[in-house]
């Protein structure tokens, strides 16, 4: 076949390889395959935990053996503590900061010296280092204290706003007396009745669990106030109501209210209370029974027999 124009033949060792050609240019031609040490160490680097210690570990190590160093040679340790000493004093102790009192207003006395040494703050102190978080949680130990609420005032007082526990009755138990209040929680101890002889009396094992209905009771019992001794609280179900005089009103574990209202009633249609009753006994309501003193036991006997032989 004829070429075009312009094309020419390309002869047979122009094709051919030069290693074809040239055997000694084959012979000094470079292998394309890596050594034997070349490869070993492209796969000892291809490790993913070699990688991590060259990329990660020593440039750590670096960095903490430079820091070292610095510190040791230069002393940054006493420097960083005389600028954090500088920074407080010209921050932390400024006079606007500075807590001087405390404000513990609407609690008694006797509580605002309790929270006082529950705070555990040491005055004068500053505002930014006091913990208000912490102190509220430590009076809030304080059996008096209901709930509180702690702020420091830029008056330079810490404030303690403390609900304190009322006090509604005295319970007499194995461990003394305590002040409870609405509640049943304690509120303090006192070692005789008479410092709060204006608060009534319960008695009994469980009688702190049953506060609520023992003020109920006692609501019901207005007529007799000024007579009422306590409520004590038999078996941990129910109450008996104690009077002067010796007398008691035993009532059930079910409905106690209603059935002292019911002899509330008695007592101001008869006056039953007013008599020679020792004991009014309405644990069963559909056979309410009354004890009388000896003498009138006897006073009545007595009577009995005497009608008993007019008749015959």
């Amino acid at each position: 076949m004829r070429p075009l124009r312009g094309e020419h033949r390309i002869g047979r060792e122009q094709v051919l390889p030069r290693f074809r050609r040239d055997p000694e240019a084959a012979r000094l031609r470079r292998d394309p395959a890596p050594s034997r040490l070349r490869y070993r160490l492209t796969r000892f680097w291809l490790r993913p935990g070699v990688r991590r210690f060259v990329n990660v570990v020593l440039p750590g190590a670096a960095l903490i053996a430079g820091g070292w160093t610095l510190a040791v040679e230069f002393d940054l340790r006493t420097r960083a503590e005389a600028a954090v000493a500088w920074v407080r004093e010209a921050v932390v102790e400024q006079p606007q900061f500075t807590i001087a009192r405390f404000d513990i207003p609407d609690v008694s006395p006797e509580l605002a010296e309790q929270i006082r040494e529950a705070a555990l703050v040491s005055l004068p102190a500053s505002s930014l280092e006091v913990n208000v978080a912490a102190v509220r949680e430590r009076v809030e130990t304080l059996a008096a204290v209901e709930r509180a609420r702690v702020r420091a005032l830029p008056s330079g007082a810490l404030e303690i706003r403390a609900v304190e526990r009322i006090p509604v009755v005295l319970w007499r138990s194995a461990g003394g007396l305590l002040l409870l209040d609405g509640e049943g929680v304690r509120v303090a101890e006192v070692d005789s009745r008479l410092r709060r002889a204006d608060l009534p009396l319960i008695v009994g094992t469980g009688a702190d669990q049953a506060v609520p209905e023992a003020l109920a009771l006692l609501a019901e019992a207005a007529p007799v106030m000024d007579r009422i001794r306590g409520l004590v609280r038999m078996g941990g179900r129910r109450w008996d109501l104690v009077l002067d005089r010796d007398q008691r009103i035993k009532l059930p574990a079910e409905a106690p209210a209603a059935a002292l209202r019911y002899a509330m009633a008695m007592q101001e249609g008869s006056a039953l209370l007013d008599r020679d009753v020792t004991v009014i006994d309405l644990r069963d309501m559909r056979r309410p029974t009354a004890r009388l003193t000896e003498s009138a036991r006897a006073g009545f006997l007595a009577r009995r027999d005497r009608d008993q032989g007019d008749n015959a």
